[in-house]
């Protein structure tokens, strides 16, 4: 068996070998790292209840207990038996203990290490830490003495290093000066940790940021705790005033560098109020972060907001482009940047500092008690913003960037602003603004094709209005027609240089990307609908959702996608067209394979549940890497088939192999919601890419049922017609009987009873020699059905109790419900107006229970009818209320039905 290793000292992982083991929910690896905490130690059941509960566990604590021990087992030694003893979490001296060499955990590896005590040891103990200890789990069980204990460790062998340093030549002091910066940026209130950062500091030549550290954790004491630095901080301080001097202050100039703000600037009213407000009082440092994709108009925001506000700021304006994004040079670093700027403020460069901390620490000493504005444009994250940050009250920063720079944002309470495609309104005003409110306004249909086909997107507007522009006597609808035939690509909008090309653009966001990030980008090209699952994703790369999750997490920091809602995530149209040009072929048809299996696999767990008397689609197994969808409820499968809707139509209607599967499995679905026009767009697509003559059954029977929902006779009959005489070739009896059963409904709903029961008879026959037994409890409803409509509803109940003990003997909730409201149906009509609204209840029970929303509404409408009919209008009118809520929640075309019966009542 491969041996187990495991990491403590930042979030709790295990490792079988080289495998990363799912230690499954926080809870779990909580119990977990409290066993790492000493291995070997026996923890009993009460002390670990008492650190994972606290004071009031729930009865339940020892059994949870026990079941984490044996889910652990089970992923520790997958070749555990069932009563077999574990290797590894053993039971013995009245606890649970965890047999592993101390070595294979970091913290039992910093533990040795920092008990040699040497500079390197110590170094070479704290590498090991990756965050706080035991990351990741629960806060109330992290907060444990048993946790922060281990904390404490961490602290004193950072304390123990620096006094070695100390003692050691320089290079030594440079190696643990990071780690010592580190720990004091997170402790700022432990004096002893300060003082020996400041000694370190200085020791190393950086006497200025030392004494900047002392003025900071001065005034962090004063604010957070109302003290004075105490002995120990205060000796630091005097060490490094003799072991040099201050530099006499620097005259400061004071510069107007803003680039010019656009004359045809247009829209982003929203935006501007996010703003914080300026209003020339002194206060903390601000800083605003302005991030979105490429083109979105990040630095022309910024450059007209900075000039609103700029007479507040009369110690200057800084600007610096960092050049986070380009092709053709390097990002600026942190050092270069920082060079540039204080060279601005009036800085000799031989006064310049040579390491990149000095330069920090007297850029924030040079703007002390001054009011200045500094724009960083086009940063690639916050390392690269952090050094540039200014600490005095009264300066503002401003940052753009195509990243998401949550550091920013969580370390120094960054005011952040997203930047989306302009609203419609605001492109149009800009489109004004550019070529004339006259020419605008007299080709509006144009302008809005224009404004559409740009994506909304600022730079692209701004392409197109130069072409435009340059162009007068082209009519905008030649321009939008250009934009038109070169929709779906990125044709339109070649610029002149790298700085208006929209690929060029575009690729200075995805040069940066990790390559599985990229991957993911490339292959999100195939997706065909508005937005994508995690799950589907994952099928798309054919991954882990883990693995997905975390490339998602970088392409939403570098704004090439959006998360529309928890778990789905977008991809603007024209991002869409770059990574379609990026995916290659090979790629593409595995993944579109792959997606495919996902939906078409989904879709079919999803329908057993929700549809079990529907005869199953056969299929092949999904291909290597589609990770198809499970549901263990019935809400489940309908929230699926809801939020995936768009993409699944989007999807059959690509005409791709075996897309035809998919609409077969959607029909169910689109007809009870009511999609009966969508229905028959779906089924004509997936008949068009039928390649087998029970695909072109299956889609015939499928669009013909649609047509006569919508009341198309003649075309149902006739692809009706032409469904049964394929099936009847290739003999595929439950093929054949279902269309039987399609004919006769549509034949009911034209009030020819006897054609309709003659089809019946029909399915009947080829059911009992198939020996399809659920098809017929269904077929025993329908039958009773059209006695009720024929009047004979003495037969009609004897169908509906043989239906209902038919599929009460299969456990089939949703035939069950179909069958109690027709029986209330026929009970109604009988006048048995109590027993009817008994059956209704019945059923409206289990179509809750199945969600089934549609049906419940039919439900309910009848209900309506058997309170109106027993002179109870009240109750009616309630009932049909309910009824056309969720009739026009889901857009069902039988909400008119309804209205009127209430229009109806109130008339009266």
């Amino acid at each position: 068996m491969s041996s187990l290793t495991f990491t403590l000292l930042g979030p709790v992982r295990a490792w079988r070998g080289e495998t990363e083991i799912d230690l499954g929910t926080p809870k779990q690896r909580a119990f977990l790292a409290l066993l790492l905490l000493q291995p070997g130690h026996p923890l009993s059941p009460d002390e670990i209840v008492a650190v994972l509960w606290g004071d009031d566990p729930p009865d339940s604590a020892h059994n949870q207990v026990q079941r984490h021990v044996g889910l652990l087992r089970r992923l520790f030694e997958s070749d555990l038996k069932a009563r077999g003893a574990s290797r590894f979490l053993v039971r013995g001296s009245g606890g649970y203990r965890l047999d592993v060499d101390p070595e294979a955990v970091d913290l039992g590896r910093f533990r040795a290490l920092r008990q040699q005590a040497t500079a390197a040891s110590l170094l070479e103990a704290l590498a090991l830490w990756r965050g706080p200890v035991a990351a990741g789990i629960p806060d109330e069980i992290r907060s444990h003495p048993a946790f922060v204990a281990v904390d404490g460790e961490y602290l004193s062998a950072v304390k123990s290093a620096a006094d070695l340093a100390l003692e050691a030549d320089p290079e030594v002091a440079d190696q643990v000066l990071g780690v010592v910066r580190d720990a004091a940026a997170r402790h700022p209130l432990d004096e002893a940790l300060q003082a020996r950062l400041m000694l370190i500091l200085a020791a190393t030549g950086k006497q200025a940021e030392a004494l900047e550290a002392y003025r900071t954790t001065r005034q962090v004491l004063a604010d957070d705790l109302g003290l004075d630095p105490g002995a120990e901080l205060q000796a630091a301080h005097q060490r490094v005033l003799k072991a040099g001097t201050e530099k006499p202050p620097i005259t400061l100039q004071a510069p107007a560098q803003l680039p010019a703000d656009l004359a045809a600037f247009a829209g982003r009213r929203h935006e501007l109020d996010l703003f914080p407000r300026i209003d020339g009082k002194p206060r903390a440092a601000t800083v605003v972060t302005i991030s979105g994709m490429a083109g979105v108009g990040k630095t022309t925001l910024a450059v007209h907001w900075a000039h609103r506000i700029a007479d507040h700021f009369p110690d200057g304006q800084l600007y610096l482009d960092l050049h986070g994004f380009h092709p053709g040079r390097a990002i600026t670093s942190p050092a270069d940047a920082l060079h540039s700027v204080l060279e601005s403020l009036g800085v000799p460069a031989a006064a310049v500092p040579a390491s990149l901390e000095a330069q920090s620490a007297l850029f924030r000493s040079l703007l002390a008690r001054r009011r200045m504005l500094i724009v960083l444009d086009n940063a690639r994250d916050t390392a690269q913003v952090r050094p540039l940050l200014p600490g005095s009250p009264g300066c503002l920063t401003v940052v753009t960037s195509r990243n998401q720079l949550y550091d920013l944002v969580a370390e120094h309470g960054a005011t952040p602003i997203t930047l989306e495609r302009l609203p419609y309104a605001d492109a149009t005003e800009l489109l004004s603004r550019r070529l004339g409110a006259d020419r605008v306004a007299l080709e509006q249909d144009a302008s809005a094709e224009i404004v559409e086909l740009t994506g909304r997107l600022p730079l692209t507007l701004a392409m197109v209005s130069a072409r435009a522009a340059m162009n007068p006597r082209f009519s905008l609808a030649a321009i939008a027609g250009e934009l038109q035939r070169s929709h779906g690509s990125l044709d339109a909008f070649v610029g002149e240089s790298s700085h208006s090309d929209i690929r060029s653009i575009f690729d200075w966001s995805y040069q940066v990307l990790t390559p599985a990030a990229a991957r993911l980008f490339r292959l999100l090209a195939i997706h065909p609908g508005p937005d994508c699952s995690l799950s589907a994703a994952a099928s798309i790369a054919g991954e882990t959702a883990a693995e997905v999750r975390q490339s998602f997490g970088e392409l939403q920091r570098a704004n090439l996608v959006a998360e529309t809602e928890p778990g789905r995530f977008a991809v603007h149209d024209l991002l869409r067209a770059y990574a379609r040009e990026l995916v290659r072929s090979d790629d593409m048809d595995a993944a579109c394979r792959r997606l495919t299996d996902y939906f078409v696999h989904s879709a079919a767990a999803a329908g057993r549940l929700l549809f079990p008397g529907r005869e199953e689609t056969p299929l092949d197994p999904p291909a290597a890497g589609s990770a198809p969808a499970s549901f263990r409820y019935a809400g489940d499968a309908v929230a699926w088939f809801d939020a995936e809707r768009p993409a699944l139509i989007a999807a059959v209607k690509t005409r791709k192999p075996g897309v035809w599967q998919l609409s077969l499995l959607l029909e169910m679905y689109l007809d009870r919601i009511g999609a009966w026009l969508i229905q028959v767009e779906v089924q004509t697509a997936a008949r068009e890419a039928a390649d087998t003559p029970a695909a072109v059954a299956g889609t015939e029977r499928a669009l013909g049922f649609a047509e006569g929902r919508l009341g198309r006779w003649a075309t149902a009959d006739r692809h009706l017609a032409r469904a049964l005489e394929i099936f009847t070739e290739i003999g595929d009896s439950l093929g054949q009987g279902r269309t039987h059963r399609l004919m006769a409904f549509l034949l009911n709903r034209r009030l020819r009873h006897d054609e309709a029961l003659s089809h019946y008879a029909e399915a009947a026959d080829l059911y009992e020699e198939t020996g399809f037994a659920r098809g017929l409890g269904y077929l025993h409803n329908e039958i009773g059905w059209t006695y009720i409509l024929i009047g004979d509803h003495a037969k009609a109940l004897e169908e509906c109790r043989l239906a209902i003990e038919s599929h009460r003997a299969r456990g089939d909730r949703n035939g069950q419900a179909a069958a109690w409201d027709s029986m209330g149906y026929a009970q109604h009509h009988l006048g048995a107006y109590d027993e009817a609204l008994e059956s209704y209840s019945q059923a409206m029970r289990l179509y809750r229970s199945l969600y089934d929303r549609s049906l419940e509404a039919e439900t309910l409408v009848h209900i309506g009818d058997t309170h109106q009919a027993a002179g109870r209008p009240a109750e009616a009118a309630l009932a049909w209320r309910q009824a056309l809520e969720i009739f026009d929640d889901l857009g069902h075309p039988d909400a008119g039905q309804v209205l009127d019966r209430m229009r109806l009542v109130d008339a009266r």
